[in-house]
């Protein structure tokens, strides 16, 4: 570029505001495209024989701009038409609008001219209107005149427990009522206007009677299903008349539905839906708790419970025979008669034994409720019998008591036995101590042991527990068993301690009468802690293997208690030889007894007499006296 063209590019342009200043994106757009041009022929024209070449790529160029160029114009032409093409739509429109407008004026124009007419044809309509309600009562008549007489005639066939011919009649007169309902309604509507209160209440009052009726005919068709256990072997005829009743007012309960969802929205009558399906089985619930009352309460606390429980599932099962065998073939399948009494008896007996159970209850009758849930009411003889496993199961009823319920059930059952057996062996150690008093040596077993009553009873006691609970489960065997050893524990203990008495006792006075059987009694108490040590660990071994960690209290140790009173008693019995021998001791190594030896045969029969005695214990206390300390017990 010259200087000259530079001054000249340089100088302040003059006319027309360039479209660089009025649109910059151009100006931008322009400088981008010299930058990419040039960026594009420094690379092609990189060195002077490329140049050969510019006229080629000049034609190039010049073909692809006049493409370009063509392309715009073909553009730019079809959207000038289609803009043409629309403008000439709008011009189209705007005519069509205006013609519309001027005949909508023109018909304001006539209707105005028209109300001068129709205002003559006001009276026409209230003539007509009255026209129609004038035909209507004319109609209803008859049916008026008739409703009184019907009513009577009705009510005397409730009465007499003709109950299908009573709702037959009900129906008609709940349809005049219906229909006159709807006619004012319509007379009402055509007006513009709602059905006045007073019109209302006129209809209310005549057909009063209806009202009456309907709750006449629903007391006998309850009365009728809540004896239908009894009806059933008697006549099923009223009860197959009630349930079809019910399933006629169910279905006009959903006519009557449907009519007001439809497009005449019509109201529904007064007192629908009435819902007597869901009534009925309401009913049967309340006859089958009723039956539950009926059976004898008198006698239903203590020993007459257990009579009670057998007297409810005699009673349940002879009112289920009765559902499946009659009253299942006068209803409809869909009624399920079989699964909804048993519903309703589990519930009444869920119900029952929760207020049985918060009774101050002893345990044998705690025993009876957990054997008759947990074994009796699932067995083959009831809820367990082949032809009621299937409805079991489908009404997934779920337990008669919870499991918190029969936890709190067991707890207090093993409370209970606890008492008595805590109070059973303090009476036990009460005789044995008396015993201990008498003038006369222990009993002997068959084996020629000295022994008394107290292990029998005991071992007797705790077995017969383990055993009872065991027929409930092995979880309350367990809970038993345990109690049993705490208290057995508990008893070794206080025998013990009654073990140093009866010692010091015979201490005080040694030629007390009562102190003649001192050491065979000693003998005899040994002879009775290795019973109970047998005992102890045949009721341990009952034990299952998981019931240790279920107890939070320390495990009972009454192996510990046992082997401590042993070791009293055979302390006890070397001190008596020690007393006794205590005489004859000072004589040994003495000149006497060099001579004559003189205290030896007092000593051995001393001895003799201990070791005939120790014979009549049970091993391993049975040994020569220098080892009797040294029980291996």
């Amino acid at each position: 570029m010259s200087a000259g063209d530079q001054k000249n590019g340089g100088d302040k342009p003059e006319g027309p505001v360039p479209a660089a200043d009025v649109w910059p994106e151009v100006e931008r757009a322009e400088r981008l495209a010299r930058g990419a041009a040039l960026k594009w022929a420094s690379g092609v024209f990189c060195r002077p024989e490329h140049l050969e070449r510019l006229s080629q790529y000049r034609k190039r160029e010049s073909q692809r701009t006049t493409s370009i160029h063509t392309r715009l114009k073909s553009m730019v032409q079809s959207y000038l038409e289609g803009v043409g093409w629309g403008l000439e739509q709008l011009r189209e429109a705007r005519s069509e609008l205006n013609q519309v407008s001027q005949a909508l004026k023109k018909a304001g124009l006539e209707s105005d001219q028209n109300l001068e007419g129709l205002k003559s044809l006001e009276r026409l309509r209230e003539v007509s209107v009255q026209h129609r309600q004038l035909v209507a009562a004319v109609s209803n008549l008859p049916r008026l005149y008739s409703v009184r007489s019907l009513v009577l005639e009705t009510q005397r066939l409730v009465e007499s427990r003709r109950l299908l011919e009573a709702h037959a009649r009900l129906m008609d007169l709940e349809h005049w009522q219906d229909d006159i309902l709807w006619q004012l309604h319509g007379a009402a509507s055509s007006t513009g206007s709602k059905l006045s209160p007073e019109d209302q209440q006129l209809v209310d009052k005549y057909f009063s009677g209806v009202g009456q009726l309907v709750d006449a005919l629903a007391k006998e068709l309850w009365a009728v299903v809540s004896s239908s256990l009894a009806l059933a072997r008697q006549n099923p005829t009223p009860f197959v008349s009630a349930v079809r009743i019910v399933e006629r007012e169910e279905a006009l309960d959903r006519v009557l539905l449907e009519e007001r969802s439809g497009t005449n929205g019509r109201p529904l009558p007064p007192g629908r839906p009435r819902c007597w399906r869901t009534s009925f089985f309401q009913v049967l619930e309340e006859a089958v708790s009723a039956r539950f009352r009926s059976v004898s309460y008198l006698h239903t606390r203590g020993p007459g419970l257990a009579g009670h429980l057998s007297a409810l599932q005699h009673g349940i099962m002879a009112d289920l025979a009765t559902v499946r065998h009659l009253l299942e073939h006068c209803v409809p399948p869909h009624y399920h008669l079989t699964g909804a009494y048993l519903r309703a008896s589990h519930r009444c007996l869920h119900t029952h034994l929760a207020q049985v159970s918060s009774w101050d209850l002893e345990s044998g009758e705690i025993f009876a409720v957990l054997n008759w849930v947990l074994h009796i009411y699932n067995s083959p003889d009831m809820m367990g019998h082949p032809e009621l496993v299937a409805e079991m199961e489908r009404e997934d009823m779920g337990p008669l008591i919870s499991s918190e319920g029969l936890e709190l059930l067991q707890n207090k059952y093993v409370q209970s036995v606890r008492k008595s057996v805590s109070e059973w062996m303090h009476k036990a150690l009460q005789v044995e101590l008396q015993d201990w008093q008498r003038d006369q040596e222990p009993d002997t077993d068959h084996e020629g042991f000295y022994q008394t009553s107290l292990p029998t009873i005991i071992t007797q006691m705790l077995e017969e527990n383990a055993r009872v609970a065991l027929m409930i489960g092995a979880s309350l065997r367990d809970q038993t068993i345990q109690m049993g050893l705490y208290e057995m524990e508990n008893l070794l203990n206080r025998f013990r301690e009654a073990l140093v008495d009866f010692g010091k006792e015979h201490r005080r006075d040694p030629n007390n009468s009562k102190s003649k059987f001192y050491l065979h009694y000693l003998l005899a108490s040994i002879s009775n802690c290795i019973i109970l040590k047998k005992s102890t660990e045949s009721l341990q071994q009952q034990q299952s293997s998981r019931s240790a960690g279920r107890f939070s209290r320390t495990p009972p140790n009454p192996l510990a208690a046992l082997d401590r009173a042993v070791r009293r008693a055979c302390r006890l019995v070397m001190d008596q030889l020690l007393l006794e021998l205590q005489p004859f001791l000072p004589g040994l190594l003495t000149r006497p007894w060099l001579v004559q030896g003189d205290p030896t045969p007092k000593l051995c029969r001393v001895l003799e007499h201990h070791l005939e005695l120790y014979g009549r214990v049970r091993l391993p206390c049975r040994q020569v006296p220098g080892s009797l300390c040294r029980t291996r017990f």
